[in-house]
């Protein structure tokens, strides 16, 4: 199954809260179910400014140390891709725009993330997922 790495805390607010546009340099032409993995990395500077732009979308995150890393923590599916020049919700200017929807929560899965689309084995998603 396809997969995607999201840092936090991003990978937490598609799976459990609102987001439903992942902004990305690059467009996809994928349509359908891929996995969010919950990047490793995650500074506090960087967590502490995607928590400030969550509370201005209504959205509170969890704390830092309560998050998941280094795993497989959620199936979205991918129903379009857009460039868009200005800003618009969870949407940045001059970024591609993956419109998400159905995100579902499943047994996180410990797994290294790749940059990319990357293939995780069908086997090891089947026993979490159904």
């Amino acid at each position: 199954m396809k997969a995607l790495s999201v840092r936090q805390p991003w990978a937490w607010a598609i799976i459990h809260s609102t987001k439903n546009i992942e902004n990305r340099g690059w467009p996809i032409h994928y349509r359908g179910d891929i996995l969010i993995h919950a990047a490793k990395t995650c500074t506090k500077k960087a967590y502490f400014e995607a928590k400030g732009f969550c509370q201005g979308m209504g959205v509170v995150i969890p704390e830092l140390i309560s998050l998941r890393r280094g795993q497989i923590i959620g199936i979205v599916t991918i129903v379009d891709c857009k460039f868009s020049q200005v800003a618009s919700g969870w949407g940045m200017p001059e970024q591609y725009h993956w419109k998400l929807e159905n995100p579902r929560e499943i047994t996180p899965i410990p797994y290294i993330g790749r940059l990319g689309i990357f293939e995780v084995p069908d086997d090891l998603v089947m026993e979490v997922a159904a």
